[in-house]
């Protein structure tokens, strides 16, 4: 099937006559470079850090962090992930974990922004809506970085 959909696509490949509009964004090949550099920086260093610091906060940055980071193919893949992240460390209970994936379940958008919920509902401080606000920009940035990175290339 995937071979037929190969040669369906050579076969009815559309004319390249006609030009394309460039990109609205531009991003230079240097500033491409920082930002994939920062994002392997962060990716090494955020573990060390939260293990220097033995702070509660880098300790959740790290870890959601590196869920964004390391997760392919959709937010399911994620799940696991976060899951070995909060529930044996304490920060949420596994009752919660599935309570809050299925309110998860039932509104749009993507299944990262559940990382708001874990960190809104963690038992540890920072907590509330600040933690959620941490928890969902850190599991966020790990694509930003990525896309702004890869861009100019």
């Amino acid at each position: 099937m995937i071979v037929a959909a190969g040669v369906a696509g050579l076969l009815f490949k559309p004319s390249q006559d006609g030009a394309h509009d460039p990109l609205p964004i531009t991003v230079s090949h240097r500033a491409g470079v920082i930002w994939l550099t920062l994002f392997f920086a962060l990716l090494v260093g955020l573990p060390v850090l939260a293990q220097l610091m033995s702070s509660q906060t880098m300790t959740m940055v790290d870890a959601f962090f590196r869920a964004g980071s390391l997760v392919f193919g959709g937010g399911d893949v994620v799940l696991p992930l976060l899951q070995a992240e909060v529930v044996p460390s304490g920060w949420v209970s596994n009752e919660a974990f599935l309570a809050g994936y299925g309110a998860a379940q039932s509104v749009p958008g993507p299944l990262f922004t559940f990382a708001s919920f874990l960190g809104a509902s963690m038992s540890t401080t920072p907590s509330g809506w600040i933690s959620g606000l941490i928890c969902l920009l850190a599991i966020f940035a790990p694509s930003f970085l990525l896309v702004v990175g890869a861009l100019p290339f």
